[in-house]
């Protein structure tokens, strides 16, 4: 494909996932409200176990309905991510062979329980988070919390663990595709341990090791299994290509 075939297509894709998210985020308008009450818990939470006072603020008019958009917009991101995956991976590896749409099909079936899963991850730890962070407040004083600056928090730390779920599939997919091999995949562990530990320090808080920890463990994990399956296909591969050489040379 020339340059702007490229360019057309990434259009394409891009018009496509937008649209996608788009009609999610209608679908979260209506979501808001449940999703800003289970944020409010942890929060809640604190004034509970603190006896003191902590809640969400709104700093002016405008910010209640700021909040609830932005709440959409990120519900939809989330109900559309088969939709804005599937795009993703069809642009990086563009003129699908008929295996190669199955391998796409995969991808989405794959990535999107592990997106949901690291979204999940991320939110389980949040309430640990927001108690370690809000316990370096003195106990005479209150917690007012400005409501935006509290969601961004929570949705830089969701949705960066939900994406970051997503990696041991590319990786999975590139090997199928013959991009990377599993012995590349498996060379890198140290720097792919370095590069989760890192990411979870500053995914939570430098003071809450337990957090980094639960977050560490099953990304550790995932890269493994992604080199394990990387290594089978890497593997069947090689055995398809002995037979094949095998019957060039006996005919």
């Amino acid at each position: 494909m020339s340059l702007g075939q490229h360019l057309l297509e990434l259009r394409k894709r891009l018009f496509v996932a937008a649209l996608a998210v788009i009609l999610g985020s209608v679908a979260g308008w209506f979501l808001s409200d449940l999703v800003l009450d289970f944020l409010r818990g942890p929060v809640e939470t604190i004034a509970d176990a603190g006896g003191r006072t902590a809640e969400l603020n709104y700093s002016n008019v405008t910010s209640g309905f700021d909040l609830k958009l932005q709440i959409s917009v990120t519900v939809g991101v989330i109900i559309s991510s088969p939709v804005w995956l599937y795009q993703v991976w069809a642009f990086v590896v563009p003129a699908l062979e008929r295996r190669e749409k199955l391998y796409a099909v995969g991808f989405v079936s794959a990535a999107l329980p592990l997106f949901l899963a690291g979204c999940a991850a991320g939110t389980f730890v949040l309430p640990n988070i927001v108690r370690v962070m809000t316990g370096f407040i003195a106990p005479e004083d209150a917690s007012i919390i400005e409501a935006k600056t509290y969601y961004d928090f929570v949705l830089k730390l969701v949705l960066a663990v939900g994406i970051a779920f997503v990696l041991p599939v590319f990786l999975v997919l590139l090997n199928f595709v013959g991009v990377v091999t599993a012995a590349q995949i498996v060379k890198g562990w140290r720097v792919a341990i370095l590069v989760i530990a890192l990411f979870t320090a500053i995914a939570t808080p430098a003071a809450d090791i337990f957090s980094m920890f639960l977050l560490m463990v099953p990304m550790i994990v995932l890269y493994f299994v992604a080199a394990g399956v990387a290594w089978l296909h890497d593997r069947r591969a090689a055995k398809r290509v002995a037979a094949l050489d095998a019957e060039l040379a006996a005919g």
